[in-house]
């Protein structure tokens, strides 16, 4: 309740009395929203206890969200800021996802919005700074990339998965993981990446999309958010779109002088840094069903598990680490 206090203090302040508050379902995140109804609108409120420790120059979300609106992105406006109390007030960009388009009356647009995003993705992987300021001074390194592997490994394999996976072969497949993980540290190829690039995280707003959760941005390869986007854990897009939607963002990155690689090795690099996106986000539905009694990502497990194969037949880099996961794959892949 002193959360809610404190938003309706902050909404008053700066709209008007606010009317209602009502919580809104986050991602897999520790921030908490709130949508606050007032006479003359209404905001988002967000909640973030690492507010109150920061600064404008060091909260990445600020940071961000400076950056990404000195470049004309599409973000929500920022209506008020109460630090010491660990809010923000957000505009209220409404809460169709692009999640939502699927199954519905708007569905055969989808072609033409994907392209739409895409060329926000691709003036979103524009931009440069110095690299010594966040987001640009963090990047999908090594370490990084095995961070995410091993969140798998120990929220997937060791406790989601443990009763039908063998844990003696945890060591060889982690040994497997450093191999793919050694293969996407190309900085010479690395691009701004929004880091969570999925239908969960672009609203359409007035009919335009709008990114939201950017927070993580980091350096790497141009694949990581295309990936985020064409092979998403909510959404499956057929195999002719996706096809058309890779050539179409290789060329928007070639057209820019965004990347040298060739067709062939970009969409080499796509499938290598799918599986281990993909890996990433099944440890994380685990963590969420398990540790945190989330159950509402358990139903993603599958699908994603299912995009595997596909990157292992394509790829001789991955058939180690395929055939260690086969079991794993036969029994839980959709």
């Amino acid at each position: 309740m002193a959360i809610q206090k404190n938003i309706a203090a902050l909404f008053d302040n700066c709209c008007s009395k606010p009317l209602s508050i009502t919580k809104i379902q986050g991602d897999a995140s520790s921030r908490q929203y709130f949508r606050v109804t007032g006479v003359n609108g209404s905001a988002v409120a967000c909640y973030d206890q690492a507010l109150n420790s920061s600064s404008c120059d060091t909260y990445p979300f600020l940071v961000m969200h400076t950056l990404l609106s000195r470049h004309a992105l599409p973000v929500p406006a920022i209506m008020a800021i109460d630090a010491e109390k660990n809010l923000l007030l957000l505009e209220d960009c409404g809460d169709l996802l692009l999640q939502n388009i699927f199954n519905s009356s708007r569905e055969q647009t989808l072609p033409e919005r994907y392209r739409e995003i895409i060329d926000i993705l691709v003036q979103l992987q524009a931009i440069s700074g110095h690299n010594n300021q966040i987001p640009f001074s963090i990047s999908f390194d090594k370490e990084k990339l095995m961070f995410e592997f091993d969140y798998f490994i120990k929220y997937g394999l060791s406790d989601y998965f443990a009763p039908t996976f063998d844990q003696e072969l945890i060591g060889k497949l982690r040994y497997e993981f450093e191999s793919i993980a050694e293969l996407l540290v190309k900085p010479e190829h690395f691009v701004l990446n929004h880091r969570d690039f999925h239908s969960r995280n672009i609203l359409i707003h007035q009919n335009k999309p709008v990114i939201i959760d950017f927070q993580d941005a980091r350096m790497g390869l141009p694949q990581y958010d295309a990936v985020s986007l064409i092979k998403d854990s909510y959404v499956q897009l057929d195999r002719s779109l996706t096809d058309e939607l890779k050539a179409y963002h290789y060329e928007a990155l070639s057209n820019n002088e965004l990347t040298s690689m060739s067709f062939d090795e970009y969409l080499f690099y796509f499938d290598i840094m799918a599986f281990q996106r993909n890996i990433k986000a099944i440890g994380t539905f685990c963590y969420q069903t398990r540790i945190a009694k989330n159950s509402s990502f358990e139903h993603s497990i599958a699908p994603t598990l299912a995009y595997l194969p596909d990157y292992i037949e394509a790829r001789d880099e991955l058939k180690k680490a395929g055939k260690l996961l086969q079991t794993l794959l036969e029994r839980h892949g959709r």
